[in-house]
């Protein structure tokens, strides 16, 4: 029989074991065994503490994956000055946004305000029964929520926050039997999902003691089952609004071929044509969210679920559109985005990981709705620079200068030919091609 390779072997136990024999077993995969095992133990933290953190964050860990920590300066907001740590491994991001906060501190600075802070969760339950007979007693039936997850909700009710609503929904038309109770939550400066996820465990266990004895239902109808309880991360109820506006005349030194009403038209329709284009809006977004993730990261913030509600949010016309808008009224151009953003900063990753708090303490600890603001003004600023960029003198002059170190250190140049690639550069055009025929001729000479 053919011998079975080491890829097709079943791990049984392998969560079980320690973390030196799960790399271990990882290294045996690989060409190099000990460069393998090297490799990764080269970024564990040296300080076992920290290291012991970091490996409880998840599951199977084996070592610590880095990405860059950058900060923009001078993100001047509603007329408070910020530094803003961006976590993010694309190239020119954090340069795009220092670029567009910079302009932007002679026209007004950024604005932002935050438009709501409601999160939603859901108990979805299938039910043979007659619903308006649920109606009749649904105040009570609220009673008894907020009875049973009194204690959960303590803490939350003390800090301005809990549970602000219940709506009962009927969705038999789509599914037979199928129910929903959508609950409205203020969770203050934490994320709150795990809060949301208990209080709306609690209610499915009430719901289904409370129609099995309540008297107001006949036998064939005590038996409520529960499809599952938790919260939404579509949240357009927790909305954000930031924007920048100036005179159009002031737009005029962003490009020495264009006037300021020709650039703001120009850009203007740019966006526009991610208004009514997905294939455009869909790049011209994910350049939003490198602004909104590396921060979202930066303070340990979940930024799959932020990512999830902006592209739900960005499509809930029917049709997936941009996020950001223009507006060009009485000589005055006006570029704003409007987003939902669900983030915290008490709790979770914020608390544990040393760089989530350092990220907080920089920006002078920040409540959630503050923070909400930061995040969408570097989506808006990031936004900004590529627009700018692509109207002008195009995206990838600037980005492939960005990103000609990267291409550098894939072929391992050194420092003195790295200087001299990025002094020979300055006026050319960058690419793979060009820059490993710079190196080959640096090289032989």
């Amino acid at each position: 029989m053919p011998r079975r390779r080491k890829r097709d072997i079943i791990i049984k136990g392998f969560s079980k074991l320690l973390k030196e024999d799960k790399l271990k077993i990882v290294s045996e995969l690989m060409d190099n065994q000990v460069e393998t095992v090297e490799l990764m133990k080269s970024f564990w933290h040296p300080d076992k503490h920290k290291q012991k953190i970091f490996d409880e964050f998840s599951e199977n860990t084996i070592s610590n994956f880095y990405i860059p920590y950058g900060v923009a300066p001078n993100v001047i907001i509603n007329g408070k000055t910020y530094l803003v740590p961006m976590v993010i491994e694309e190239s020119s991001v954090v340069a795009a946004a220092s670029s567009a906060a910079k302009w932007w501190i002679d026209h007004g600075g950024f604005h932002a305000e935050v438009i709501d802070i409601t999160k939603i969760g859901q108990l979805h339950f299938s039910w043979n029964g007659d619903i308006e007979k649920l109606r009749k007693v649904w105040d009570e039936l609220q009673r008894a929520f907020r009875t049973a997850t009194a204690g959960i909700t303590a803490n939350m009710d003390s800090r301005g926050g809990g549970i602000t609503g219940f709506e009962l929904l009927d969705m038999t038309d789509k599914i037979d039997n199928y129910y929903q109770i959508r609950v409205s939550f203020n969770t203050k400066d934490s994320m709150g999902a795990n809060f949301i996820n208990s209080c709306l465990e609690e209610f499915g266990q009430t719901l289904k003691s409370f129609v099995s004895i309540h008297p107001g239902f006949n036998d064939n109808e005590k038996e409520v089952t529960i499809i599952m309880a938790i919260l939404s991360n579509y949240t357009p109820g927790c909305l954000v609004r930031s924007w920048v506006e100036c005179n159009i005349d002031e737009l005029c030194d962003l490009d020495d071929q264009l006037t300021g009403a020709q650039f703001a038209e120009k850009f203007k329709t740019a966006v526009e044509i991610a208004e009514v284009d997905p294939y455009r809006a869909t790049t011209h977004n994910k350049g939003i969210f490198n602004g909104i993730d590396s921060v979202a990261i930066a303070t340990g913030n979940d930024f799959r679920a932020i990512e999830a509600a902006g592209h739900t949010y960005a499509s809930k016309e029917g049709r997936y559109k941009s996020l950001s808008h223009v507006e060009i009224t009485d000589e005055t151009f006006k570029f704003y985005l409007e987003i939902p953003l669900a983030l915290g900063t008490v709790g979770g990753l914020t608390a544990l990981h040393p760089l989530a708090k350092q990220s907080l303490e920089m920006l002078g600890k920040p409540s959630a709705e503050e923070l909400m603001m930061i995040a969408a003004t570097m989506g808006l600023a990031n936004n900004f620079a590529a627009v700018r960029s692509l109207v002008t003198k195009g995206i990838q002059r600037g980005h492939m200068k960005m990103h000609l170190m990267n291409i550098l250190n894939h072929f391992q140049a050194t420092e003195e030919e790295k200087n001299l690639a990025i002094e020979y550069f300055k006026d050319r055009v960058v690419s793979f091609a060009s820059v490993s025929e710079f190196l080959k001729e640096t090289r032989l000479s």
